[in-house]
């Protein structure tokens, strides 16, 4: 046998050792995979009690459902302050590290304080998402983060409809949420390029629907011209709703809005309120059902899970 052959088969040789798969090194990434053996227990802390949750907890729901069927049992325990309340909201969060459940979903409502939390939680061991409303990039989330694109994009459809002239009240929902925070900048930022354009009112009613009821009020007998409002989040666009409908001003005063209620579709399909923003709630909660039970499994999952957004118009717009 030639050096040449025995140069060539020493190479092969080499090159076969490297190709061929080594042992250990797949078998190590599959070990870090765990099985569940036991129930899990969750606790999601959204910002209040609302209707709007209650698509998210269907999600929930049938992820929990799907689950089952694999042979895993998990327990979701939905904790909501009853209002928006940084305090109680923080309380909440404590609480529920102190009790180490296998997962913790969290919706901010204040991240500037929220955060030092969660941060705690992860230092903990507890596995943790984010949904409906973005904390940091730090932490996995689960929803929709265009926020002021989509208060943007409504501005521009207000303008637009009013012939770039108007006076507008916003009911700006939460101070401290991001969502709502990114949402009225939008607005205000689409607003800017039109002369015409004039903000005259501009209150938070907290995404509570007796108090953007009240603010609707207090904003038409301040402001009697006004010509549209810009409701922030779920409560405020059915708030302005019923004011506008009392006062006999509804088709005279344009209402553009967030999100959907059982009220916002009567009001939207009859034509008081011209336009909302809808999200996709339900995939925030079957995906971060999905991406708790990974975590437990020691899987990695996504930081950003985009549920997306759409606008729809009343089909009495004319």
């Amino acid at each position: 046998m030639s050096w040449k052959t025995l140069l060539s088969a020493a190479v092969f040789t080499a090159a076969l050792a490297v190709a061929l798969p080594q042992a250990g090194h797949a078998d190590d990434q599959q070990a870090l995979i765990k099985p569940i053996t036991k129930p899990l227990t969750f606790i999601w802390i959204p910002k209040l009690v609302h209707p709007w949750y209650q698509e998210v907890q269907n999600g929930a729901a049938y992820a929990i459902a799907e689950f089952k069927q694999r042979g895993i049992n998990i327990k979701l325990h939905w904790d909501a302050p009853p209002q928006a309340d940084i305090v109680d909201q923080n309380q909440r969060i404590e609480t529920a590290i102190a009790e180490r459940p296998d997962g913790l979903a969290v919706s901010c409502l204040d991240p500037a304080t929220n955060d030092e939390l969660l941060r705690e939680a992860i230092t903990s061991g507890i596995n943790l998402i984010t949904f409906d409303t973005f904390c940091s990039k730090e932490f996995p989330f689960v929803g929709h983060n265009a926020d002021e694109a989509d208060g943007l994009k409504v501005g521009e459809l207000v303008a637009k409809k009013l012939g770039g002239k108007g006076e507008i009240a916003i009911l700006a929902g939460s101070l401290t949420a991001p969502n709502h925070v990114a949402r009225v900048k939008g607005f205000e930022e689409a607003l800017a390029k039109y002369p015409g354009m004039k903000i005259v009112f501009n209150q938070p009613d907290n995404d509570n629907l007796d108090r953007a009821v009240t603010l609707s009020e207090s904003a038409l007998q301040a402001h009697p011209q006004i010509t549209a409002f810009f409701a922030a989040n779920a409560s405020a666009p059915v708030g302005a709703a019923r004011t506008v409908v009392n006062a006999g001003d509804a088709g005279k005063i344009l209402i553009v809005g967030f999100d959907e209620l059982p009220e916002t579709e009567k009001f939207l399909d009859s034509g008081v309120i011209y336009a909302t923003v809808l999200q996709r709630q339900w995939e925030q909660g079957y995906w971060g059902i999905y991406y708790l039970v990974a975590l437990n499994e020691g899987h990695t999952i996504p930081m950003d899970h985009e549920t997306g957004s759409r606008i729809v118009i009343s089909p009495k717009a004319q």
